[in-house]
């Protein structure tokens, strides 16, 4: 069975998508949630790019994620910097907690990774009934404009002098009717020249239309919906290649 954000995918995470690097995303959430007074969960936390800077901005953030070994560096990255959330493992579709939240975000297309519908769809109810009234949801999609499938692309870090990672990533599964891809992911660490390692990660993700995913929104109960291109509030997106964002708030 491949694995799925194990220790090797997760550790280039870190690497890759290092806590102080944005993309927009960090000050977009940061500038959105400024008023908010009540607890804001991530879903998705991953390392901790996202869920640390609103932390040191004084928010109080819950994080989770379905990979220890992302939690596992996302503590760590925490505790480097005195910072104490409370973080714990969880999927999207099925975590149940006591506590309401004023906001619900999930940055940079985490949501993506539920390819089935059924899950995708209980995951948005999931979100709506752990706000309050009033509560909001903040999510980004992306398209996916490269469907091609068995391309082979190479990626590579160098952690340490003699130490590098290398990356293998091909699609594998197109599926246009449900609206997903299945891509194949091959990590190789290697040191001083050997291989010490190798992890094969099965990676699922699907798109969704900018105004289907609207509509799926106020399907769920969510409504006074924005929409955001590239991390600018309220502007429309005009092509493809666009990160797009999704604000909506919950009245029950």
């Amino acid at each position: 069975m491949l694995s799925y954000y194990s220790k090797l995918s997760s550790e280039v995470y870190d690497i890759d998508k290092y806590i102080g690097l944005s993309f927009g995303d960090v000050e977009f959430y940061s500038e959105r949630l400024a008023d908010c007074q009540g607890k804001i969960l991530e879903p998705g936390v991953g390392t901790g790019r996202i869920l640390i800077p609103l932390l040191e901005r004084g928010l109080d953030v819950d994080g989770f994620d379905v990979s220890t070994e992302m939690l596992d560096i996302c503590q760590t990255n925490c505790d480097q910097r005195g910072l104490q959330p409370n973080i714990f493992e969880g999927k999207m579709e099925s975590f149940s907690l006591d506590e309401k939240y004023e906001a619900i975000i999930v940055p940079t297309g985490s949501f993506l990774l539920l390819h089935s519908r059924e899950e995708s769809i209980k995951a948005l109810h999931n979100f709506r009934d752990h706000l309050t009234n009033g509560g909001r949801l903040i999510i980004d999609t992306f398209l996916q404009t490269d469907l091609s499938t068995n391309n082979v692309s190479t990626r590579t870090w160098q952690p340490k002098d003699d130490e590098m990672i290398t990356l293998e990533t091909k699609i594998v599964e197109v599926d246009h009717i449900n609206q997903h891809t299945v891509s194949h992911h091959r990590y190789e660490k290697w040191r001083g020249g050997e291989l010490i390692q190798t992890e094969l990660e099965q990676f699922p993700l699907r798109w969704y239309g900018v105004e289907e995913f609207k509509t799926i929104l106020e399907q769920v109960g969510f409504e006074d919906i924005v929409i955001s291109a590239d991390y600018k509030y309220g502007q429309y997106p005009t092509h493809p290649e666009q990160t797009i964002t999704f604000e909506a708030v919950v009245k029950k």
